[in-house]
Parts: structure tokens; C-alpha cells; sequence
């Protein structure tokens, strides 16, 4: 397979699972100018590739990702500096913009996203695990919208997506006061799905349900995500709309055929990508 060539995550795939791992661990895989860039590339790509069927996204050495790099933050006014102070801050706008889309890029990839994550998953690292379809924790996982502690707004999806994830009461707690929430706390309000001893275990748990999904039919998988992310953001007779017209366009199809025929033969379904 041939992919796309980036210098801040490593990427791996079998058998219709791409592992993508955040490879900044000397910073605790902090987000700087390429790697932002590299996260919007990379889930482009495992959109238009048919052979990728789910994606699992972590984070090498000890941390899922701290967050954004601080040398990046400190460069932001030399990047939006202008004579006239309207227009820095419409660059600041757009530099904003262009940021909460490299996130973006991960809800519309077709493909579901697994997060697998370990230690400190912190401000910009907590914008990108909402972002996942579903997320899984180490023991030693731990949460914070960090943003509020150098006195900024969180401004790229957390304050938006968090209040979906965890209840909205709890969540503005987070945002008010950038206090850690903890693997068995994120279980407990359904923040992550499951909690494994170590990063190990976490990684080995996440491929196992990769493969599964891996397993299904990709056209029914890609449709669910699609469907999901709908209805999240419309109300129920809109998502109901919308469902009815994608199954009238894509319910008869060879996925379906091939279910069927493999139920009667009592094998497993091989699907096309």
C-alpha cells in the first residue's frame, strides 16, 4: 500500500485496519504546524482509499498527545501581524478555521476512527479524541481542557462535541476548571468505552475491535457513520428523512446479497472494499 508520506505519524496496515501513531513522543506528541497539517492529509487519504476500512489513531511513547506545541502558540502573532488590526485578527480567524478543520478531516472521513489512549491526553489532544467515533483508555488516561489555564477559550471542537460525549454539566466543569478527569471516571460517564491496565493491552483490545468492524460490510459501516453523524447534529424526523433516503439508494446492494449467502452457508461474509 502505497501512503501518503508524513513525518509526524507512523502508519501501519493489515488486513483492512489502519493503525496511525502520532511519532512526536520526545513532546509527549504535542500538535505543532506539520503535524496539524499531517492529521488532515492522513485522514483524507484513508477516506479515498478503499482498502482502509476502520482507522485506530494513538499516540507513540508514554502520551496520547499534550495538547497543542507550545512553540507553535508562541508564533501565532508573527504569523497573523499586519499594519491594520482588523486584518490580524481576520487571519486569526482563519488560522483558527483552518486548524478546527484539520479535525474536522476525522468526522468526515467515511471510515470509523478508534482513539487508543494513553497518559495525558490534554487541550488540543482532548479536541481530537472527541472527534474519534469511539474512544478507549489505559488506566493511566487522564483528560483536561487545558485551554482555560493559560486563559484562552478552547476554539477547535471540544466546547462543541464534549457536551455530546459526557454529561453537559460535567463538561462545563471541565471548561471552567481545567481540573483532570481520570480512565475510571472518563468509564464511568461515558467518555471512553473501555479501560485496560496498560498501553498494551489498550492497543491489543482496540485491533480487536477494528477487526471486527474491519469484518462488516464496509458500505453498511460507512453508511452507519454517515447516518450517525446526521442525526447527531439534526432532530429525530430529519434523521429518519435522511436514513429512509440513503437505504432507498443503498440498501440493495451486493453487501446485502453476500450476508445472505453467507448466513444460508454458515461461513464467514467476504465483502468487496
Amino acid at each position: 500500500m502505497n501512503f501518503p508520506e508524513l513525518g509526524a505519524i507512523r502508519l501501519r496496515f493489515d488486513d483492512g485496519v489502519l493503525e496511525a501513531s502520532l511519532d512526536r513522543a520526545d513532546k509527549s506528541n504535542a500538535l505543532d504546524d506539520a503535524l496539524w497539517q499531517e492529521l488532515r492529509r492522513l485522514f483524507e487519504w484513508a477516506d479515498a482509499t478503499p482498502a482502509v476500512r476502520v482507522v485506530i489513531l494513538a499516540g507513540a511513547g508514554r502520551h496520547f498527545c499534550a495538547g497543542i506545541d507550545l512553540a507553535m502558540l508562541g508564533g501565532v502573532m508573527a504569523r497573523i501581524a499586519a499594519a491594520d488590526e482588523a486584518r490580524s485578527r481576520e487571519a486569526l480567524r482563519r488560522l483558527i478555521r483552518d486548524l478546527q478543520d484539520c479535525l474536522n478531516a476525522i468526522e468526515r472521513c467515511r471510515k470509523p476512527v478508534l482513539a487508543a489512549i494513553q497518559g495525558a491526553c490534554l487541550g488540543g489532544g482532548l479536541d481530537l479524541a472527541c472527534c474519534c467515533d469511539i474512544r478507549y483508555a489505559s488506566a493511566d488516561a487522564r483528560f483536561s481542557v487545558r485551554e482555560i489555564d493559560i486563559g484562552m477559550v478552547a476554539d477547535v471542537g471540544t466546547l462543541q462535541r464534549l457536551p455530546g460525549l459526557i454529561p453537559p454539566g460535567l463538561a462545563r466543569e471541565l471548561a471552567y476548571t481545567g481540573r483532570e478527569l481520570g480512565a475510571a471516571e472518563a468509564l464511568r460517564h461515558g467518555f471512553v468505552n473501555a479501560v485496560w491496565d496498560d498501553a498494551g493491552q489498550l492497543l491489543d483490545g482496540v485491533r480487536a475491535v477494528a477487526r471486527t468492524i474491519a469484518g462488516k460490510s464496509p458500505l453498511a459501516v460507512r453508511g452507519s457513520k454517515e447516518i450517525l453523524n446526521y442525526s447527531r447534529d439534526h432532530s429525530v424526523a430529519d434523521g429518519l428523512d435522511y436514513v429512509a433516503t440513503w437505504n432507498a439508494a443503498m440498501l440493495l446492494s451486493a453487501d446485502l446479497r453476500e450476508a445472505a449467502s453467507a448466513a444460508r452457508e454458515r461461513r464467514a461474509p467476504q465483502f468487496a472494499d
